[in-house]
């Protein structure tokens, strides 16, 4: 058993100290985890492959894409992006307005919706899960930060709430159109809450028994084996590009981790899952091939696959070295045989997908090792030994470059190694097993580029990046002009202010090569032939399966 369910088993025996008996313990814990499906009541179950063993699937706590795919289902938003527009719609807010100085958004509440515990859905149920969020020992990952400047709320009736800026926030919709600040139940929150001396448990144990008011409700989850969720039939408020769920919609999801890529594109083909994400690029195009599999890929708007340039350590201090690793890197190549021509290249700091991308940046830096040469010769840069490797007053050319598992990144630092080499350019890679480490490597200081990236539609998603005091400004660049860019984007509620700041952004990246971006990100998916109506919400790795539907296709 992990250590994550460990924690909360230790946690609930001191809570026996209060209540007593392990009774009470072992239904608690089978009420939030081990609740089993009978197979003979739920005919239209589907299986969905998850490429990650996530480390916590509680939406207000945690980031991940694999939780966002599971509980787009489970929990329902204020507003609602639609999949094929983008523009806002009404979720679980009829409508709103903003005021005129752009500190307060008033939200009029649908009158009609409840949780799936029976809780009723109303202000105060938002002003509860706004409090969790903001409240400095929930730790939030990501929704926190979806919130921008918010500094507080108003409950101005039953169904009525108004959310209060310290600044104007651009973005503040689409944060609140995302799963990771969709709206729980108050009940399920306060009876974890309640328990007797688990104050730094009580956020790790809701996500066992999480309740929304989406189309599905949470059935469980094993951490390590699935997660489950099934159907909840008294749905009748979702946004307005849902339709009305047919006889053949799915009834149950059970979500299984398939964390070996070679495993994923097998269990499409054997039947063990019916939908599956993250393919790799030669797997989906085999499937291609296969009649009984349809494959279904999404753009993936925010940054792409890319990798941050250090501008704090010799040699990436230096504009020309960093330009001369753009213009070696043969992009076309790297996407054409790793990522089997179905990833653009990518050319800025947002993928081609995101709002507001700037078309300008495209041919940018395009494959020119003529010019990457004369840019190092004109810095110093000579192969006094003959050695193939250039060197200034003696000191190799040579890049750090931190190297996480995900995302093929070790392959493509294969090849990027063979093309800087053949400018005259060492490169040392330092491999990292997770997250975590290339965190702490990155505090280390000593590299000069690493391979990082977040999704998202609206841009606002590069300022902590690129911002001179930037939480994780990885570049160490500084410079008053990008930063007032950035500031304006993050600020301003007018659309073509916001696309012109932003587009002057990605310009000043571009321009100073505080980046090597690779290709945009594109998630194969794929599924079995049976599954139809299968439709992915505008930020790319989330499903919509209100609307999915299962058919024979074996006549």
């Amino acid at each position: 058993m992990s250590a994550y369910i460990d924690r909360t088993i230790n946690a609930m025996q001191k809570m026996l100290k209060f209540v007593g008996g392990w009774s009470l313990l072992f239904g608690f814990f089978l009420l939030g985890c081990t609740a089993q499906s009978d197979e003979e009541t739920i005919p239209n179950r589907i299986v969905y492959g998850l490429s990650l063993q996530v480390s916590g699937i509680d939406p207000h706590i945690n980031q991940s894409s694999e939780l966002g795919i599971v509980l787009r289902q489970v929990y329902d938003t204020l507003v609602y992006r639609h999949p094929e527009t983008r523009e806002f719609v009404p979720g679980l807010a009829e409508s709103w307005a903003t005021s005129e100085d752009g500190l307060r958004y008033r939200f009029n509440l649908r009158t009609d919706v409840i949780f799936h515990d029976g809780t009723p859905f109303d202000a105060n149920a938002v002003r509860s899960n706004l409090e969790r969020i903001m409240a400095p020992e929930t730790n939030s990952q990501r929704a926190r930060l979806l919130l921008g400047p918010l500094t507080g709320w108003e409950v101005i009736d039953t169904h009525t709430i108004e959310l209060i800026l310290s600044e104007p926030y651009g973005p503040l919709l689409d944060g609140l159109a995302q799963v990771y600040v969709g709206i729980a139940s108050p009940a399920a929150l306060e009876a974890v809450n309640a328990l007797p001396d688990m104050e730094e448990y009580n956020t790790l144990l809701y996500q066992y028994h999480q309740v929304g008011t989406g189309p599905f409700e949470f059935v469980e989850y094993l951490p390590g084996d699935r997660i489950v969720i099934r159907r909840f039939d008294n749905y009748s408020w979702g946004p307005g590009f849902y339709e009305n769920a047919s006889d053949n919609a799915i009834d149950e999801i059970i979500f299984r981790f398939f964390e070996d890529e070679a495993t994923r594109a097998l269990a499409l083909e054997s039947g063990e899952a019916d939908i599956m994400g993250e393919l790799l690029p030669t797997d989906a195009r085999a499937l291609t091939n296969n009649p009984s599999i349809q494959l279904q890929p999404v753009a993936v708007p925010g940054q792409p696959l890319q990798f941050y340039m250090n501008t704090k350590l010799f040699p990436t201090d230096n504009l020309a070295v960093r330009q001369a690793l753009l213009y070696s890197a043969n992009r076309a190549v790297i996407v054409e045989s790793i990522f089997q021509g179905l990833s653009p290249v990518a050319w800025g700091p947002l993928s081609a997908d995101s709002l507001y991308y700037n078309p300008g940046v495209r041919g940018v830096y395009d494959f020119d090792p003529e010019t990457a040469r004369q840019l190092l010769n004109s810095v110093g840069y000579e192969d006094t030994d003959n050695d193939g490797i250039l060197d200034l007053d003696g000191t190799p050319l040579e890049i750090r470059v931190i190297q996480p598992p995900w995302g093929l990144v070790p392959a493509v630092l294969q090849v990027l190694r063979d093309q800087w080499r053949e400018v005259g350019i060492n490169t040392i890679i330092e491999p990292v097993p997770g997250f975590t480490a290339l965190v702490n490597e990155v505090q280390q200081g000593n590299y000069n580029l690493v391979s990082f990236d977040t999704f998202g539609l609206d841009p606002v998603l590069l300022n902590p990046r690129f911002l001179s005091e930037g939480v994780v400004n990885w570049t160490g660049y500084r410079d008053a002009a990008l930063d007032a860019a950035l500031i304006e984007g993050a600020r301003s509620v007018n659309e073509d202010q916001r696309r012109l700041a932003y587009g002057q952004a990605q310009a000043i990246i571009m321009q100073q090569a505080l980046i090597l971006p690779i290709r945009d990100y594109v998630n194969l998916n794929a599924h079995s032939a049976r599954v139809r109506n299968l439709t992915f919400d505008p930020y790319g790795w989330f499903p919509l399966l209100h609307d999915a539907i299962l058919v024979d296709v074996s006549q």
